[in-house]
């Protein structure tokens, strides 16, 4: 199920640096081979992961207070900009991208969302059952109809990718109470692949494509991203940050081992997120380093993999972008054809 998203080469996670959105998009459809509908946090509110997955969930609104996005109760203004910012950027791609074959969305993941926003008391939405599922099944509804319009749009395939990067702090228990004192209790691991699985699997079926699961915490330490929940879970694809593999530890090494060797494909963060990218064999290293060292055939790197900045591109330059993302897909042809220095 993989084979269309590897044959994509190189794509972007997501952000994008500054504010023009017509500049962000020739950017990403101009340099990609997936070309991914950008974010532009910068913008501010309903620009940033959790306030453009508020905007899309089917009747739960929310509101900006000082702490973040809280459940509200009834649409605002803080609702209608992020919809609002969201046409606009869909009125763009489809205005400058022609007829791309494939386009990638991104969402906040059930986990991060529901830890991102609060309920009207202040507590965290996970922190309560019922809220949750309703988060859940609101997400999985306005997942599908933005899947939809993406589609009328561009009449492209579209890739769904799920970001998470609060979900090592839900399973080890570090997010913050309301008071800032003290730390939430953890939520079991089952609990937390079950509710996963459910989002993956309307992702999956609203596509017909593998669908990516994106966490940006390292690979080492109690923090570590957790491999093996998230190949359990049924991703399809992970996409990580491997800049800092030299230092993963053997449960990290051994989970994606045992993933790879499913035939989950890997999206390889490896171009640094800002600057001008650097020397080709110096960003391939770590790639090189990980199959090397599980075992496989450095070929997988053509075949199963896709390269990607470090992280997302909100903290670069607008003017250090293109060739960042350049250095992506170049990367990614060398794989095709390694350099005969790299033997």
């Amino acid at each position: 199920m993989t084979e269309n998203l590897i044959k994509a080469g190189a794509t972007g996670i997501g952000s994008m640096p500054g504010t023009e959105v017509a500049e962000a998009v020739r950017t990403v459809f101009g340099e990609l081979e997936l070309p991914h509908v950008p974010e532009l946090p910068a913008r501010g509110v309903g620009a940033d992961l959790i306030g453009r997955t508020a905007a899309i969930l089917v009747d739960l609104p929310t509101e900006v207070v000082p702490s973040g996005y809280r459940v509200t109760a009834r649409p605002g203004r803080d609702t209608r900009r992020g919809l609002d910012l969201l046409e606009r950027d869909l009125d763009t791609v489809h205005e400058l991208a022609g007829s791309p074959r494939q386009v990638k969305v991104q969402l906040a993941g059930p986990w991060t969302l529901t830890a991102g926003i609060e309920l009207p008391r202040g507590q965290r939405v996970l922190t309560d059952h019922g809220a949750l599922r309703e988060f859940t099944a609101s997400l999985i509804e306005g997942m599908r109809a933005h899947i939809a319009e993406v589609v009328r749009r561009t009449e492209a395939e579209v890739f769904v990718q799920l970001d998470e990067p609060s979900l090592p702090f839900v399973l080890i228990g570090g997010l913050a109470t309301p008071s800032g004192y003290g730390k939430l209790p953890a939520v079991a691991e089952p609990e937390v692949r079950a509710l996963l699985t459910e989002v993956l699997e309307a992702a999956r079926a609203a596509t017909g494509n593998p669908v990516i699961v994106h966490c940006c915490a390292p690979l080492s330490g109690d923090l570590a991203v957790p491999i093996a929940m998230l190949h359990k879970a049924g991703a399809d694809a992970l996409a990580l940050d491997v800049t800092g593999f030299a230092k993963a530890s053997a449960t990290v090494s051994d989970a994606l081992g045992e993933a790879i060797e499913d035939g989950l494909a890997l999206l390889l963060g490896l171009v640094p997120s800002t600057g001008q990218g650097g020397e080709l064999r110096s960003l391939a290293a770590p790639a090189l380093e990980l199959v090397d060292r599980l075992g496989f055939d450095r070929a997988l790197l053509a075949e199963r993999c896709v390269v990607t900045p470090s992280c997302g591109l909100a903290g670069a330059r607008p003017a250090e972008a293109p060739a960042i993302l350049r250095r992506c897909t170049e990367l990614a042809a060398a794989f095709t054809e390694p350099p005969e220095s790299w033997a």
